[in-house]
Order: C-alpha cells, then structure tokens, then sequence
C-alpha cells in the first residue's frame, strides 16, 4: 500500500477519537471534572511527544536553527489565527459548560467553532504523515498521543456545543468533517513532500509541533485547570510519562 494511502489512514483513525469523544458526550452526561481530567492527562501526553518525537526528531534530523525557525513560525501562526477566530466566538469551543456562545449569541459562532477545530487539528494529522516517510511506518508514540488526546478534545468541546443548543446535526457534522480533514491532511502531508531534503522536512515538523504546543497552552490546559486545578498538573505530569513510556518502548 503506498505510504501516502497510509498516511490517510492513519489521520482518519486519529481524527476519529474526536468523533468517538463527541458521540460520548452526546449520549452520556460525564461529569465536568471528568472532562477536565481527561483533558489535563492529554495535554501531558502531546507535550511529550511533541518534545521527545517532533521536535527532538526535528533537530536531529534538519539541524537547530530551521527547527527553532519552524517552531516559531507554527506558534505565531496559530496564536494569529486563534485571535481571529476568538473574536468570532471561537475562543471557548473546547470547553465543556456555557461558555460557548450559541448563534443567536452571536452570528456566525458556530462556523468560527467548526473553522477552530479544525485549525486545532490539522497539525497533529501533518505530523502523522510525515512520520512515514521515514520509511519505518507510522510513529506509534506520535499517533498514540494524538488520539489519547483527541478524545477528551471532542469529548469536552461537544459537550459545549450541546449546552449551548448546538443541534446533532451540527455537532458530528463538525466532527466528522475534521475526522476526514485530518485523514486528508495527513496523506497530502506525506504525497506532498516525498522526497523532499531532511531540512524541509524539519521546518514543517517543527511548525507543526510548535502550533500543537500554542494549541495546548491556549486551549486545553485552561478548560483542564477551571475543574482540576490544583490536580491539573499532577495528571498533566501523569499523561507525559505514560506517552515517554509508549515512544520509549516502540523505539
């Protein structure tokens, strides 16, 4: 099977957590702190990888300054167009309770929400794709750690959308729509860039890495903390280590 095949795959399963986390909120009133819970191991368990297998990766592979360079550069672009989209109702839609606006809140909310999501999940499915190309198959660590967080990410942000009105229709099909979009993401990342030398290679890891960590800071440890709080960083602290064992045990 072609690796770019693969790597479709791959970012389909990954994106699919969202989905089974946002049909689990849909079907099962799970308590707030459970939630945030969730969202604090998983914010633990994308720091780890994103620090021993992308931007460790990264470094070794394209040398320090394009990866310095890279993850920058991700951070900027995606603290840029959260801004943008936070102004449009965007900035609460992974949390769990009211804070999300409905669009009677405020017009045009609920494609800001769908559009941030989205922003939110694109990295993780690149960073899956290009682990391919290495030629070793897909990074188990790397993908393990986005789907362990993927599915409190559903979980908490559907739940929002539901509280706040936000019809079935609207919420799977949001999360359908990236499940297919990281799949997507994810094969065009690895079909794009076959081929390509070791340093381009490592600025798009490291900008990916570096949005993914933006993403964490501006979005998950805050909906983790408001519930958990003195707790977040012991099971933050907890999700690292399960996610170092997984990446040192498949390496």
């Amino acid at each position: 099977m072609p690796i770019w095949i693969q790597a479709g795959f791959w970012g389909l399963v990954a994106g699919g957590a969202l989905v089974v986390g946002a049909a689990i909120a849909w079907l099962v009133a799970v308590p707030r702190v459970v939630v945030a819970s969730i969202m604090a191991f998983g914010a633990g368990v994308l720091i780890s990888a994103l620090a021993f297998d992308l931007v460790d990766e990264a470094e070794t592979t394209g040398g320090l300054t394009p990866t310095v360079i890279g993850f920058l550069a991700g951070a900027l672009v995606y603290v840029a167009a959260n801004v943008v989209l936070a102004r449009r109702g965007a900035r609460h839609r992974k949390r769990s309770g009211d804070e999300q606006p409905s669009e009677s809140d405020q017009h045009g909310s609920g494609a800001a929400i769908a559009i941030g999501a989205l922003l939110d999940g694109i990295p993780e499915s690149v960073v899956l794709g290009l682990s391919l190309l290495g030629g070793n198959g897909v990074g188990v660590a790397v993908l393990a750690a986005i789907f362990i967080s993927n599915l409190p990410e559903g979980l908490s942000s559907a739940a929002g959308m539901k509280r706040n009105g936000r019809s079935a229709r609207y919420v799977f099909g949001v999360w359908v729509g990236i499940a297919v979009a990281s799949g997507l993401a994810g094969l065009l990342g690895c079909l794009l860039l076959q081929g390509a030398s070791a340093a381009t290679i490592a600025v798009i890891t490291a900008v990916a890495a570096g949005a993914i960590l933006a993403m964490i800071a501006d979005t998950m440890i805050p909906e983790a903390f408001e519930r958990t709080q003195l707790y977040t960083g012991l099971l933050t602290t907890i999700g690292f280590l399960v996610a170092f064992t997984i990446s040192r045990a498949a390496g």
